[in-house]
């Protein structure tokens, strides 16, 4: 990694502050020769961590830009080699001619992500923590941009951390008693490391089960809205998106498939789906859209069941709520409140039951603080909360080595057949912390990234 890179750091928008991102020993050098300072001290001799006035040139030598620069000297920088950054004014046209300029005096392109994976192999980011920067970048709520900072402050590496010692103290004492019979070390008896061993595996269970909050609190919740046709389903999508996203007609049947918004439903994030009303139909292209609701409702972790308040339930309405009962969570909406009603509460044999108006926005509010109440996480946002598939997938297989080594020595097994569950599960915690990661994995966890991060 002696090559220096370059890059764009803060996107091709046009904005106030736009900066140029260098990393690799030598970039003040290569930063010299398009950046000039007022002062006339060059930027390899300015003082380190420090801003300096100069002016940008483009590879003609031509004045572009009146900015600020920084160096950085390595190991004390984000990537744990020298970087030059130059804070430039926010135009496209200037950042990329300044990057333009940079290429030709000896950088080159940086990929997806090489900041952060530079940090990562320098030793200066653990791998939960480099995998937490996008995560801060992509995240879509307070809690979530919260989750990830903590992450990215190192709380889930010190969760993990101890258990993997553990482990490797475990390995390590077994093998020195065996390539070493001669020395005064302490008899290995695996017995001695069942309590740990069961301490480990309890640890690993309760950060497993925080997945499905940080699933929700990293995609959103998957709402399905259901209901026959016609009683308001595609209304209450544009009511809580605020504009009109579905096609709204007094013809049943109008929407033909599902349609997804992502919306803000009081403080939870929520992925609304608005299916086809669920009915019995001689119209194919609708039945397939009737089909598709089902599968909408099945998958979802929510289901919002829609009918109108106007008129008395009739069969149709049944039919829906069969659908609606064999979810967790479910949340009955009874539309066209403004009218005189025909159906109450009591009517609809769901744990919530909430009059609205799509029309007006009456009860939309009662409904969203249902929503924040059903899906309130039990842990806090400080970090501890696995919203990572890769990261979950990696610790559900060491939970479970782990559980076999448990299940090993307690039916006698010889502490060779249970450390070879024990180093699998410390491979498997490796793949999260960055311990024993391959190549290959590192290098798709960084092509998520964005280039100059």
């Amino acid at each position: 990694m002696s090559d220096i890179i370059a890059a764009v750091s803060t996107g091709t928008q046009i904005s106030a502050i736009g900066i140029l991102r260098m990393s690799g020993n030598g970039c003040a050098e290569v930063a010299d020769k398009v950046f000039t300072s007022n002062s006339g001290v060059s930027l390899a001799d300015a003082p380190n961590r420090k801003l300096v006035l100069g002016t940008l040139r483009d590879k003609k030598g031509r004045m572009l830009d009146s900015c600020l620069a920084v160096y950085t000297r390595g190991p004390h920088s984000y990537t744990g080699e020298d970087t030059v950054e130059l804070h430039c004014h926010g135009s496209p046209a200037v950042l990329a001619t300044g990057l333009d300029a940079l290429y030709f005096a000896g950088a080159r392109p940086a990929n997806r992500g090489e900041f952060t994976k530079r940090a990562f192999m320098n030793g200066q980011l653990a791998l939960t923590q480099a995998e937490a920067v996008i995560d801060l970048i992509e995240a879509e709520t307070a809690d979530a941009a919260a989750n990830a900072a903590g992450q990215l402050g190192g709380v889930l590496q010190k969760k993990l951390t101890p258990i993997y010692n553990n482990l490797m103290d475990i390995c390590s004492h077994f093998h020195a008693v065996l390539d070493y019979p001669d020395e005064d070390i302490e008899d290995f008896g695996l017995s001695n490391y069942e309590s740990s061993l069961k301490s480990d595996v309890k640890a690993l269970y309760v950060l497993l089960q925080t997945y499905g909050q940080g699933r929700i609190l990293k995609q959103g919740v998957s709402a399905a809205i259901v209901g026959k046709p016609n009683v308001g389903k595609s209304s209450l999508l544009n009511a809580l998106a605020g504009y009109d996203r579905v096609i709204v007609t007094e013809v049943a049947g109008t929407t033909r498939d599902t349609v997804e918004e992502t919306v803000m439903v009081g403080n939870t994030r929520v992925r609304l789906i608005d299916t086809a009303g669920i009915r019995n139909t001689e119209d194919k292209i609708e039945a397939m859209g009737v089909e598709r609701s089902r599968s909408a409702a099945e998958n979802a972790d929510l289901i919002i069941f829609v009918c109108d308040g106007s008129v008395p339930l009739n069969e149709e309405d049944k039919v829906v709520m069969d659908v609606c009962f064999k979810k967790e969570n479910a949340i009955a909406l009874i539309n066209k409140s403004d009218l005189p009603q025909k159906v109450s509460p009591s009517d609809l044999p769901f744990m919530t039951v909430i009059p609205v108006c799509t029309k007006n926005g009456d009860g939309l509010e009662q409904f969203a603080d249902a929503v924040d109440i059903m899906f309130a996480g039990s842990s806090p946002c400080d970090g501890s909360i696995l919203t990572n598939p890769r990261q979950y997938n990696a610790i559900e297989r060491a939970y479970q080595a782990l559980s076999n080594a448990l299940q090993g020595l307690k039916l006698g097994l010889t502490p060779d057949a249970v450390l070879t569950d024990i180093e699998e599960a410390m491979a498997a915690m490796g793949e999260v912390t960055g311990a024993t990661v391959r190549e290959d994995i590192t290098a798709r966890i960084f092509e998520r990234f964005c280039v100059g991060k």
